[in-house]
């Protein structure tokens, strides 16, 4: 049996992803690594969070899709590329992390130097780990007036060592424990662009002028990209872009081989079939722009054009000798939620143009295309289908791109994808951490103990804060957000991750408050509202359209309220001396799309138009309603 040629390595040519929890700082570290490399011009106005390019991505503060950039970097030996991917941070959208894991050779794990590793920190590293990728520990924000940078070290290592042990029972190969446990340390400040291999004292700058030691330990500790330049092609599709002007482009990292444009290769599919096809167009990227190459070689990552149907996961091989290397594979979805076209009496009248069941399907399809961690699944009604995610946050990401497409959509409450194992029905559950202020402590452990929460560890950091970690079933996180807020005034900071799946715990109740329903269609008058104003919180203004089953505001009594909203008051021939009283009415609590799917209880929906979302009930007819709460009533006495 002949043997393998020996790999060659690239010296020229790094590959690392930037990982971490939310609003650690990633995309500010690349924006300081790009700022050093030159890649902005000198009199070009800075940008900051240059790399989360989306609209949804500024407004949130949040990187929803892992992005890759190139950082040039002069050594004695010539000029280094370093590819830098940057990852969501959101446990919601770890698909991303999970695809940008395949496309490197080397992680960067940051961590806040107050907060240390939290949910999403445990997720990413274990996610490496099994990858068998080495990792450098840059702590940052250690300028941070509350930052306690020794502890956090000391953290993150227990963390590294619990994760390795785990994987290690379970079997993972190529786990090196001797490079866990002599991970390098940078300390940090990325919107300074500073760093260092010197531990400052707390809330302390670095002791150095810029990034230099952070490339210099990049390039000592992450390893060149391995493959034979020689070796027949192997490029994964690791994510898909598109272009106006090119079409679908097809994001890869070469494994082994060489690539040139204009070239054939064959295309290996997921159906086990492979087609012969024409690389049209080479792209590689130089900071923060794709431009054409003619060639690439193995460790590149390249931009492909020319194939209109490949997806993620697929395979471009050598014609003679097409060998397929193994599909990326993603954790299965864990909340699900139905998403159908306006059935509303208001369809059509609120900015949207694309009202269809077949427009409403086509762009779901065209989202399984690039988003791997979703599955949209048939219903009982034709014009309904069930996208199943990651979390609410990621389907609620999604819902929010089609409304602003212009599409008017039903979206049902957000439920849990339940599993049957060993013939005993499970659910899923989260690791949740709250870190909030010491008075508020009590309401907090109520509010969790009420939602089946089970408390795991409390710790304090002396600066007034306690930090609480919870195991607790992912239905309670249904509608937890806004009252943990409510809870806490809005200095609590609550973050989850995936935990794994468990025995059902049984009924539970996350929502205490009940709806107040319009009873008849028409326009809402503020004589109306100052009559109810003593039932609860409106969500309407006067002049607003409404319509019988229309959610208008919450009660907080456990029961729904049928009430008209639309009530004008009688003109009489009778006037006062004095004139009307002018009576204020409380501002209404307008409800983004994220507030509305954590409001709405098992018998409502959500109505999205590009214009306004409302509240409503499945069932808009109250004589129809109230039979089938009979119904249920009779079902669950028998």
């Amino acid at each position: 049996m002949p043997t393998a040629a020996p790999a060659t390595v690239r010296t020229d040519l790094r590959n690392i992803a930037i990982v971490a929890h939310v609003d650690h700082g990633k995309t500010t570290l690349v924006d300081a690594m790009l700022r050093q490399s030159g890649a902005f011009a000198a009199r070009a106005e800075l940008v900051d969070r240059v790399m989360d390019s989306g609209e949804l991505e500024r407004e949130k503060g949040i990187t929803i899709l892992a992005k890759n950039t190139a950082v040039k970097r002069l050594t004695p030996e010539g000029v280094m590329t370093i590819n830098v991917v940057d990852t969501p941070g959101h446990a919601d959208f770890g698909g991303e992390v999970e695809r940008g894991l395949a496309m490197v050779d080397g992680v960067v794990l940051l961590v806040d130097a107050s907060e240390g590793p939290l949910p999403q920190t445990r997720f990413v590293l274990r996610k490496t780990l099994a990858a068998g990728l080495p990792v450098i520990l840059v702590v940052n924000k250690v300028d941070r007036p509350d930052a306690r940078i020794s502890e956090v070290v000391e953290e993150t290592h227990d963390l590294l060592l619990e994760l390795a042990s785990d994987l290690d029972a379970e079997g993972v190969e190529h786990l090196d424990m001797s490079a866990v446990l002599d991970l390098p340390v940078v300390y940090a400040s990325a919107r300074a662009g500073k760093a260092s291999l010197e531990q400052p004292a707390d809330g302390g700058m670095p002791d150095a002028e810029n990034l230099d030691v952070l490339f210099d330990v990049l390039l000592e500790h992450v390893p060149p990209p391995t493959g034979d330049a020689e070796a027949p092609l192997r490029a994964l599709v690791t994510n898909l872009d598109a272009s106006a002007f090119l079409g679908r482009i097809a994001l890869c990292r070469i494994h082994a081989g060489q690539i040139r444009k204009g070239e054939w290769v064959a295309w290996c599919r997921e159906d086990g079939t492979t087609q012969r096809v024409k690389i049209t167009e080479l792209l590689i990227t130089e900071a923060l722009e794709r431009v054409p190459a003619e060639f690439a070689s193995a460790g590149d990552l390249v931009a492909i054009a020319g194939i209109p149907e490949i997806t993620i996961g697929d395979t471009l091989a050598d014609l003679d000798n097409p060998d397929p290397l193994p599909r990326i594979t993603v954790d299965q979805p864990a909340i699900s939620m139905t998403i159908g076209v306006n059935t509303s009496p208001m369809a059509g009248r609120n900015g949207g143009d694309k009202l269809t069941a077949r427009l409403v399907k086509a762009r779901l399809d065209t989202e399984l295309v690039g988003n791997v961690s979703i599955k949209v699944l048939p219903t009982e009604r034709p014009d309904t289908w069930e996208v199943q995610g990651r979390g609410e946050l990621a389907l609620a990401i999604l819902v929010e791109q089609m409304r602003r497409e212009g599409y008017e959509l039903t979206v049902g409450k957000p439920q849990v994808v339940t599993r049957t194992i060993d013939g005993q029905l499970c659910e899923p559950f989260e690791r949740l951490t709250v870190d909030t202020p010491e008075e508020h402590l009590g309401s907090v452990t109520q509010l969790l103990a009420n939602r089946k929460g089970r408390m795991e560890n409390m710790s304090g950091h002396g600066s007034g804060r306690i930090k609480l970690d919870y195991v607790i079933p992912a239905r309670g996180l249904i509608g937890f957000r806004t009252e943990f807020l409510t809870e806490t005034r809005g200095a609590g900071i609550a973050n989850h991750v995936f935990e794994g799946y468990f025995p059902w715990v049984g009924e539970l109740r996350t929502r205490h408050t009940g709806s107040l329903v319009c009873d008849r269609t028409g326009a809402v008058t503020s004589y109306a509202m100052i009559q109810l104003a003593d039932r609860g919180t409106f969500f309407v203004e006067p002049g607003a359209e409404a319509y019988e089953g229309m959610v208008v505001g919450e009660n907080p009594r456990s029961e729904d309220l049928d009430v008209n909203v639309c009530r004008e008051k009688k003109l009489t021939n009778m006037r006062s001396s004095t004139g009307d009283e002018l009576e204020r009415l409380a501002r209404p609590r307008k409800l983004s799309l994220e507030e509305a799917l954590e409001f709405c209880s098992s018998d409502e929906c959500v109505e999205v138009t590009p214009s306004v979302i409302r509240v409503r009930k499945l069932i808009l007819d109250s004589t129809l309603r109230g039979r089938e709460r009979s119904r249920a009533k009779t079902r669950d006495k028998a």
